[in-house]
């Protein structure tokens, strides 16, 4: 979405400068529109312009600027919400059919690494899930029967502590052959190089405001109306934004999904002291672990996540990032100096699939890839597999699992839907400060002012900044976040920098400022 989705900066750093420069000026007609330049929109740039079609890719920010860049970089065929729930939850059918699409998606990264030459360090490596507690033998027991019906290659780890280097969790443990695992980064910086010398067009700089089906324009073909009312005319159109923005009328899609915040930390290890895979527990929220080797030095990489809640609610604190150096430094040991530290955002679905193909209501030239599910690098490559089938009218095995159009009626769903009409209390309670005076510099927060609430924030040089603190998408109040010093809305998920500019959908629009005299404040 935006050119900085967050003050925080991933270990990884940011997306390499393409060598070409990008089109600037956005095009009046072409062949595919793609929104979004992260990993599912460049693939899909990249696959349909190797069958010969004419692309071009718009984001508003830099390429990867969102959360493709602030990935913990698993490359994984298992289900992080376990087998053993998919398939009771839509049979087991359609858990085999979620480990060969992810199998085939790693597959792909493979193949694209080796052909086109991007050094970005892709390897194959185990994945083991470990016990949380004592108590979870069982759960492992249910996912290890339920991973062989899907098809994954697994066998059981009686003793987790018996992997020198590994976690020391008590108890059994699963270990999955032909994960993988790159640097983004730099895999994204090369399919973007790849891609622009191949003939995709780049169109940076301007917000994509709303999506028009074929259907619903008068010239037959669909549009993509950009900042400032520029329409650009295509035959057909993937919106690729990780969550059903600009397309505002997919109620179908943003309500069977729920956004979540999730923390990472890298901390230093003494090099060759842990093994190379993925790790992950069954915690809830679970914790997710792999290993950055480094070239240089005595020490490698120890890369942790979780800590995961709603976006928008329960506190976005620096107390995340302590709890997982915490567990990081009791389960590994070796683990010591903390290099990085930052935090993403994962948009959940129903069953845990994320919703690719044909857009509901928009007609049948208007496609997207949402819902990452927590595992965004599998889910947008396959996502670009799926799509690219389906403009080119192939038939694609694993497009009907993935379908938004498909019914997701479930207690998990249920309860995140209950939770969104919750959060509409929040525009009848008190503020959390009586004063903007009571802002430090680099705080924000919000304030009651007569029969609305305003977003107050304080920059660093004193000035405040005071913006009308219902979210642009459907009016829920937005919450201060602290680590990203963004306003982050917890019903959809939806964020504001803190001067109140969208930098994550479903919202399009800006919270709108507010004027008070005097206008400008500064704090002495």
């Amino acid at each position: 979405m935006k050119a900085n989705d967050g003050t925080t900066v991933p270990v990884w750093g940011v997306v390499r400068p393409a060598p070409t420069a990008p089109d600037a000026t956005p095009p009046l007609e072409v062949e595919v529109a793609v929104i979004g330049a992260g990993i599912a929109g460049l693939t899909t740039a990249y696959l349909l312009r190797k069958e010969g079609l004419d692309v071009t890719v718009f984001d508003e920010g830099a390429p990867g600027s969102g959360q493709t860049g602030r990935t913990s970089a698993h490359l994984s065929s298992v289900l992080d919400d376990r087998f053993d729930l998919l398939e009771r939850a839509r049979g087991a059918d359609i858990s085999a059919v979620f480990h060969e699409s992810h199998a085939s998606a790693i597959t792909q990264i493979e193949r694209i690494v080796r052909e086109e030459g991007i050094d970005c360090n892709f390897r194959r490596v185990d994945g083991y899930l470990f016990t949380g507690s004592d108590g979870d033998a069982e759960v492992v027991a249910r996912e290890y029967e339920a991973a062989r019906r899907a098809g994954a290659r697994v066998e059981r780890v009686e003793n987790g502590a018996a992997l020198p280097g590994a976690p020391t969790f008590a108890g059994p443990a699963l270990r999955f052959a032909a994960q993988a695992t790159f640097e983004p980064a730099a895999y994204l910086g090369g399919l973007l190089r790849v891609s622009l010398e191949q003939g995709v067009r780049l169109s940076l700089g301007r917000r994509v405001m709303a999506v028009k089906g074929a259907d619903a324009s008068p010239e037959g073909r669909a549009e993509v109306t950009l900042e400032g009312d520029h329409v650009v005319r295509a035959r057909h159109v993937v919106v690729a934004t990780n969550v059903p923005s600009p397309i505002n009328s997919w109620m179908g899609i943003y309500l069977k999904q729920a956004a979540y915040r999730t923390y990472v930390v890298a901390l230093e290890v003494p090099k060759g002291s842990v093994p190379d895979a993925l790790y992950w527990d069954t915690h809830d929220p679970y914790h997710y672990v792999k290993l950055e080797p480094r070239q240089d030095g005595d020490h490698d990489l120890l890369v942790v996540g979780g800590e995961d809640h709603k976006t928008g609610q329960d506190g976005a604190s620096p107390a995340r990032f302590d709890a997982l150096v915490e567990w990081a430094r009791r389960h590994f040991p070796g683990a010591s100096e903390v290099v990085a530290r930052w935090s993403g955002q994962v948009v959940e679905t129903g069953d845990g699939l994320a919703f690719i193909g044909r857009a509901p209501g928009s007609g049948e030239n208007v496609y997207c890839v949402t819902g990452d599910s927590g595992m965004g690098l599998t889910h947008g490559t396959l996502g670009a597999m799926i799509i690219r089938d389906q403009i080119l009218s192939r038939p694609n095995p694993w497009a009907e699992a993935y379908s938004p159009t498909r019914k997701l009626v479930n207690l998990r769903l249920l309860g995140e839907v209950l939770n969104v009409g919750k959060q509409y209390l929040d525009l009848l309670s008190a503020g959390e400060v009586a004063s903007e005076a009571e802002l430090q510099r680099g705080q924000g927060a919000i304030l009651r002012s007569g029969l609305h609430k305003l977003a107050v924030y304080r920059d660093e040089q004193g000035t405040v900044h005071r913006m009308n603190a219902s979210c642009t998408h459907l009016k829920c109040v937005v919450h201060w976040n602290a680590i990203e010093r963004s306003w982050d809305c917890p019903c959809h998920g939806s964020r504001f920098d803190c001067t109140g500019r969208v930098v994550m959908g479903p919202a399009i629009a800006d919270l709108k400022p507010e004027v008070v005299e005097p206008a400008r404040e500064r704090l002495h």
